[in-house]
């Protein structure tokens, strides 16, 4: 084969530069106390460090994986992120000290826990201006929006309890009690359960989406260890709805939760004080945001252990994996 022309050789690499690029830069950190987005690729290099808003929490994929949507708690708004060019764009202001949000499936519309007015309150991404509100219990914190866009879950901290929002009603249509200081949701595919960590409870309360009642309560428990010290947060369940993984706090482990049986299958330990839980796309790698250690914990799902931990800023909150 005869070499290529200087000019279509010069496109190819670049082209290929371009493919290696995206192929490595498939994970993203918030860090809370450096205003910043990690960027890192799949084995925990850091890329590069994004500068957004102030104190930035929780996020989300917008767009595809084109936008990165980042709740800022010290900058009352949401920015939102340009993942190609790695700087934030444009910003979306909210209520007081946002930490969890949920995007509708469209991605019009962005669902914030308002913890200091104890509502959930809606925003038009596209106009930046507040549509409604949705008084819950106080301290609500966790918030899931559902695929077909009709309703979205709420925890509230103070009351123990999740309630269920009928977006058309604009009103709550439900509410459940479930474990001490209920904070993050995880839904099965077909949206008939949902799963809500309670983080003074030691314990994921399952409910049915419909009845809006508890079918069962997890413990978690570790040998030589008291129940206070198990604190579970964040959680995230896999694409097939077989495995649930979740984070539990204070007892620097990670569970992973066989979904029909309801049993624990086995402990990792990472890091100190895990929260944040992201799954690659293949499912093969769990990440984890270790708080009070800054660092990010690299699991192998197959095997359940520890590939490496890498530092990630300081006090790491979530991860998007894409």
């Amino acid at each position: 084969m005869p070499p290529l022309h200087p000019t279509f050789r010069s496109i190819a690499l670049a082209c290929l530069a371009t493919i290696g690029t995206a192929s490595m830069a498939d994970v993203f950190v918030s860090s809370e106390k450096d205003n910043a987005i990690l960027q890192l690729d799949a084995e925990g290099k850091v890329i590069r460090s994004v500068a957004v808003c102030k104190r930035p929490r929780h996020m989300s994929w917008a767009q595809g994986t084109e936008k990165i949507m980042v709740a800022c708690g010290d900058s009352d708004e949401i920015g939102v992120v340009d993942v190609q060019a790695g700087k934030m764009t444009d910003t979306v202001p909210t209520g007081e000290s946002p930490e969890i949000f949920s995007l509708s499936p469209d991605g019009k519309t962005a669902y914030v826990s308002i913890e200091d007015e104890s509502k959930i309150a809606a925003y038009d991404v596209a106009s930046k201006k507040p549509l409604f509100s949705v008084k819950t219990g106080a301290e609500p914190e966790g918030v899931l929006a559902t695929a077909d866009g009709k309703t979205v879950f709420s925890t509230s901290e103070v009351a123990s309890s999740v309630y269920r929002i009928d977006v058309e009603k604009r009103k709550v249509s439900g509410q459940v009690k479930v474990g001490l200081r209920p904070r993050r949701f995880a839904i099965a595919p077909d949206a008939s359960e949902l799963w809500v960590t309670n983080e003074l409870g030691a314990s994921v309360s399952i409910i049915d989406t419909q009845t809006m009642k508890v079918r069962q309560t997890l413990k978690f428990e570790i040998k030589g260890m008291r129940a206070s010290d198990i604190t579970p947060v964040g959680m995230v369940m896999s694409a097939d709805g077989k495995t649930v993984w979740v984070a539990l706090g204070r007892a620097n482990h990670v569970a992973e939760v066989d979904a029909a049986s309801r049993t624990v299958k086995g402990l990792a330990l990472v890091g100190k004080r895990a929260w944040g839980l992201a799954l690659s796309k293949d499912g093969s790698r769990l990440y984890v945001a270790n708080g009070m250690s800054d660092d990010m914990t690299i699991i192998d799902t197959a095997s359940r252990k520890a590939l490496k931990t890498v530092p990630v800023g300081r006090e790491p909150h979530s991860i998007l994996a894409n």
